[in-house]
């Protein structure tokens, strides 16, 4: 009988310690095991009677609550208590004085039964809600107990408890007053925006542009504009940046657009001859060597520009004949390239107050103070109107000038048609908005001073509106990390508003803050979680938050992680996440290394690989895109487009064929796109080559998965029907196609027959045996296949190693094909000895399983066995990239706060474990007493039956040895199947298992018990002789 564990409430680390007690079940029995009274103290009282009545100690975490109820303030109580003799009584019974303090034990479970009867009645009536009286009449119909004012009270408090720690928990506000700057501008600041490096740039409407520090240190500081002769100063009315080409875009009062170079300020070029003043601009770079640039002007129109090739264009400009210092080119000039092409559309009736292209869903959001028109969602480009094109043509003739056609469209705006277009009609129109594509919200607000939220799709009637400001709102964000809402009036006070309940959380007045004087632009940094304002001076107010109560949970990125891949060159693992963040870290410390963001824009990243060489990395997107990169300082060297649609890249690797290096890709076009890699290419972008004949009349009928190479000359691919096909890949002849089994007949188990990981055995493959299975794969309800591949292919062997029939994700072997290791969407990994599995034939048994654990909470996406280094890599849905020895030990999660040696076990976390492996229910061990439900009151009987059964084959044990002079099985196998006295005992035990639900209730309580601060952890599996840690980490022997 192994002794109970239990967790120190001081440790948040799952440090582990020992008690006396012989089974936590006995600790569950206090709470419905009868009361033995005691005897009736005396000085010489019998002593045998007093042996028969005296119950045992009670144990530590029942004193701590006898004495938490008796000491109502405290927070909590500890064994320092204890120690100093405040125990209770020795007449008290401490379980009925807890059951008597506590309105959770009073209440039965059939008084729970028949209030949630009740309340599902009310509910299927339409009524969500309850007023207090019809309340207090169901508590007292259906509760039973005599303190029915006391459960509605403590219903209450529970509940109140809950919200208000839930408001703690969501408590946010900026540091006060704020840090402040003066300004030397003679003009407002027009706007703010900020560089990767967290440098500010502000601009004035003088044209004197500043660099500020995070810490508001001003770096730089230069008039852009040339002194004229005999005119009139220029001036400034809005400007953005060129990050990808290192320039700087401004519009000026003379309807014109420059470009200067971000780095010295000195012009470049500017567009002249503008129809109108651009009082706001925007720009975004869509695709490699194309963007937009943006502006809404005084008469309510929004003006594109799409530019290609816009590198060489802007090398062209340069070269033009300049005005005032400055290259110059005209509107209609500019447009007459094929380079450039220009769209204006009208689309309000008053000027544009902001104006921001979103590349995600590919739309421009305009606003102004017009009511009907007071915001609007359209398109670029819009739909072809051929009668609107004919009658323009005609309008063009009619005038008798030889025009082009963008000429004419230059003099008249064209309008969009109503399908182009979202409008939304806001009282007193729109100032400011945010969209987040996230959380698909968008916020407006103006000159009412309300806060409207919209879903965008649905411009008839806000979801929601926010009042507290008053003045007109000037400017909006929405903190999509932060689940936060920013919002800044006129008049300087700054608020900040739940983004899930819309609760206003902060407020802050001009007074509090120290913000004086008139606002004229904000700006949010989310890297460093502060807001920046400029008035006659600039301000930042960093953010505060409340910090999470699991500071013990570490992660590896801020979203779930798609793939790891090990770099044997460097020594490097280099993950992704689906926010398109790509980390490279140094696998034998754990030191983060670099990061870069963006790779594929805004597509998640689904694949990884690296070349022959290690030093370029090859990402795949679900843009349909595969880019190589040189990791180190996330240049992207190549980008490798498809032909026709942009489908999602599922898996990609690189292979060699007899000197011929390739990069193989295969997803959603259920084609094998081979790029031919060669050094000597130096254009960016790569096209495929010509698909194989095979591929396009035998190839596969679904969307392609997986695709893993064997050299020299094999290729397997898979695809969601469950198909599997080898390739010959020097004739791209298909060699065999595989079929997966369908395991059951029942239509729900007919839906998913993916198949999303190969694994080739490729000292097996290289042998060419026909009965040896060479190849293995994940199938339906989480089974692992194993295939062989020549003279008659089929399948070898099959089996179910995860625990809840959960998919199989991931498999990796080792070099040899001695070892596989395979993980499931639980998360958990399995470790199987395949050394002698498979190799003469069909095999109706799995592999031994040499030991199994949970590396994760959620799905593992990938593994990489590194075995240099004798370790494991594997990342998760749960953020987490985790190293393990390849006995399962833990040694540490990317990301983490301490550093470790990978080749000094001491420095590893072993034996501890991920703190939120340890808490989560399916990490527990399965075992038969706690997935039945029995009876507190019978776990004591069963207990005493155990040690005798257990006394009972010790003796005929050793009575077998001492007659028969062999060694016979233990007393348990005798009870499992051998012995009729085992057989009457386990008869007899099972018996008890008919009371429903009670065992199950009372671990549960523990547990909550356990959370709050009682030391209570676990409940291990009786029979193993192993600590905690290694029952959660269960790395149990399979033998």
């Amino acid at each position: 009988m192994t002794s109970r564990n239990k967790m120190r409430s001081s440790s948040a680390l799952g440090k582990l310690e020992t008690s006396d007690d012989q089974s936590i079940l006995n600790a569950v029995a206090v709470f419905t095991e009868p009361v033995v009274p005691r005897a009736q103290s005396c000085p010489a009282g019998l002593k045998s009677q007093k042996a028969k009545t005296q119950r045992p100690a009670p144990p530590d975490w029942l004193l701590k609550e006898y004495l938490k109820g008796q000491r109502m303030r405290s927070h909590s109580v500890d064994m320092e208590d204890i120690a100093q003799g405040k125990t209770p009584p020795h007449h008290v019974d401490l379980t009925r004085s807890l059951r008597r303090g506590k309105i959770e034990h009073q209440v039965t479970l059939e008084d729970l039964k028949k209030l949630n009867i009740a309340f599902q009645e009310f509910q299927k009536r339409g009524q969500k809600f309850l007023d207090l009286d019809m309340f207090i009449r169901i508590m007292k119909k259906c509760v039973k107990s005599p303190n029915k004012d006391d459960f509605c009270t403590y219903l209450q408090l529970e509940y109140s408890e809950q919200a208000d720690s839930l408001a703690r928990q969501k408590e946010v506000y900026f540091v006060m007053p704020a840090l402040s700057q003066g300004l030397s501008h003679s003009g407002p600041v027009l706007r703010i925006f900020s560089l990767p490096d967290d440098t500010l740039i502000m601009m004035g409407e003088d044209g004197v542009i500043s660099f500020w520090s995070p810490q508001l240190t001003l770096k730089r500081r230069k008039l852009v504009f040339h002194k004229a002769v005999n005119r009139k100063s220029k001036w400034v009315t809005d400007f953005i940046s060129m990050p990808q080409y290192n320039k700087l875009i401004i519009g000026t009062g003379d309807r014109a657009i420059q470009l200067y170079e971000l780095s010295s300020l000195e012009p470049h070029c500017q567009i002249g001859g503008l129809d109108s003043i651009p009082p706001k601009l925007d720009y975004c770079y869509v695709d490699p060597d194309k963007c937009l640039i943006l502006y809404g002007d005084d008469q309510g129109c929004v003006n594109i520009l799409f530019l290609a090739s816009v590198g060489e264009l802007l090398r062209t400009w340069k070269k033009l004949p300049p005005v005032e210092n400055m290259p110059t080119i005209r509107i209609s000039s500019a447009v007459s390239s094929p380079n450039v092409k220009y769209v204006r559309w009208k689309v309000h009736e008053d000027w544009v107050t902001q104006l921001n292209y979103y590349d995600s869903i590919q739309v421009v959001i305009s606003a102004s103070i017009h009511e009907p028109t007071a915001l609007v969602i359209g398109c670029t480009t819009g739909t072809t109107n051929a009668e609107q094109k004919m009658k323009e043509m005609k309008d063009v003739k009619k005038d008798g000038k030889v025009r082009k056609w963008h000429q004419s469209s230059l003099d008249l705006p064209q309008r969009r048609a109503e399908g182009d277009q979202t409008v939304f009609r806001v009282r007193k129109g729109v100032r400011a908005f945010s969209f987040c594509k996230r959380n698909n919200l968008l916020l407006t607000g103006g000159m009412d001073r309300i806060i409207r939220i919209w879903n965008p799709y649905v411009p008839g009637k806000p979801t929601g509106v926010l009042k507290s400001h008053r003045a007109p709102v000037f400017y909006l964000h929405i903190g999509a990390e932060e689940k936060r809402i920013f919002s800044m009036s006129t008049d300087n006070t700054v608020k900040i508003w739940d983004l899930e309940n819309h609760n206003c959380l902060f407020s802050a007045c001009p007074k509090t803050s120290g913000i004086q004087g008139e606002l004229t632009a904000c700006h949010y940094l989310s890297s460093i979680k502060a807001l920046c304002v400029a008035t006659n001076s600039v301000s930042l107010l960093h953010l505060k938050m409340r910090a999470r109560p699991e500071t013990h949970l570490v992660v590896s990125h801020k979203e779930p992680v798609v793939c790891c891949i090990y770099n044997k060159t460097f020594g490097h693992v280099v993950s992704c996440s689906e926010g398109s963040v790509i980390k490279v870290w140094d696998s034998e410390t754990g030191m983060l290394l670099s990061e870069f963001i963006g790779a594929h824009g805004n597509a998640e990243i689904t694949c990884l690989t690296f070349d022959s060489s290690g030093r370029r990395l090859v990402t795949g997107g679900r843009d349909g895109c595969l880019r190589i990169w040189n990791y180190n300082n996330g240049h992207c060297l190549k980008t490798l487009t498809q032909d026709e649609k942009h489908n999602e890249v599922c898996d990609c690797t690189y292979v060699e064929v007899y000197q011929n290096k390739y990069i193989i890709a295969v997803g959603w076009d259920r084609r094998i796109n081979m790029y031919f890699d060669s050094p000597h290419d130096f254009h960016h972008f790569w096209k495929p080559q010509p698909h194989w004949p095979d591929d396009l009349i035998r190839g596969h009928k679904d969307d392609i998965l997986c695709v893993v190479q064997c050299p020299p000359s094999l290729l397997a691919t898979s695809s969601y029907d469950g198909e599997i096909i080898i390739w010959n890949m020097i004739s791209g002849h298909v060699y065999c196609k595989l079929n997966t089994p369908v395991l059951t007949h029942h239509s729900e188990d007919l839906e998913d027959r993916s198949v999303s990981h190969l694994t080739f055995l490729k000292t097996r493959a290289a042998k060419f045996e026909s009965k040896t299975a060479s190849l293995i794969s994940n199938g339906p309800q989480g089974s692992v296949i194993f295939w062989s591949l020549f003279s008659d292919a089929q399948l070898i062997a099959s089996f179910i190693p995860s625990r809840g029939k959960s998919q199989i994700s991931s498999i990796v072997v080792t070099t040899g094909d001695t070892c596989a290791y395979a993980a499931d969407q639980l998360g958990y990994i399995y470790t199987y000895d395949i050394k002698d599995y498979a190799l003469e034939g069909p095999e109706k048994e799995p592999p031994k399983n040499v030991k199994f654990w949970r590396a994760h909470v959620n799905a593992v996406t990938s593994l990489e066995l590194i075995e240099k280094e004798k370790t494991l890599l594997s990342s998760s849905v749960d953020c987490t990239v985790r190293l393990w020895s390849m006995d399962g030990e833990y040694i540490g999660t990317f990301g983490q706060s301490e550093l470790w040696d990978v080749f000094t076990s001491a420095s590893w976390k072993h034996p501890m474990v991920p703190y939120e492996i340890l808490m989560d229910p399916q990490s527990m061990p399965v075992h038969q007493v706690l997935a039945e439900d029995v009876s507190s009151l019978q776990i004591n009987h069963m207990e005493e039956d155990k040690k005798i059964q257990e006394k009972s084959f010790a003796k005929v044990r050793s009575g077998a040895q001492h007659s028969l002079g062999h060694t016979s099985r233990t007393g348990l196998e005798q009870a499992s199947g051998h012995g009729n006295m085992g057989s009457s005992c386990s008869s007899q035990i099972s018996t008890t298992y008919n009371c429903q639900g009670q065992i199950q209730r009372s671990v549960r309580k523990l547990f909550h018990l356990g959370e709050r601060g009682c030391d209570l952890a676990p409940v291990p599996v009786p029979g193993q002789q192993q600590s905690l840690v290694q029952q959660h980490s269960i790395l149990e022997d399979s033998a």
